[in-house]
């Protein structure tokens, strides 16, 4: 009997071995990616305190539109950009969670980018 390999713990794997060498701090900290079925989310984060400073998500109300999209993503990454921005943070280091840099998940680097951030 073949049985498959379960995605989500390949991906935490993958998550872990990138956390090991890539670290936020105060004055570079790590926009962190989580993409569900449903939603899309990023966090930007100070490792050193333990403290997320900015976050958004597609699952937030007065977010319009479907949440599991490249669309919803790229508006995910303008609004947690334009909170950074707000905040005083420009520069930030991508954390794409152990998800390939490809669809939502790049989408959302780019509205992050055209948003403000550096990375």
């Amino acid at each position: 009997m073949v049985s498959k390999k379960d995605k989500n713990v390949q991906r935490l794997k993958r998550h872990r071995r990138v956390r090991a060498k890539i670290s936020g701090t105060a004055e570079r900290p790590r926009l962190a990616v989580y993409r569900s079925n449903k939603y899309i989310y990023a966090q930007i984060i100070d490792d050193v305190k333990g403290t997320t400073l900015v976050a958004a998500s597609s699952n937030e109300a007065g977010f319009e539109g479907t949440g599991s999209n490249k669309e919803a993503a790229r508006k995910v990454g303008k609004m947690v950009a334009e909170r950074a921005v707000q905040k005083g943070i420009e520069e930030v280091v991508f954390d794409r969670g152990g998800y390939i840099y490809h669809g939502r998940v790049s989408e959302l680097a780019e509205g992050a980018r055209e948003g403000g951030l550096k990375f």
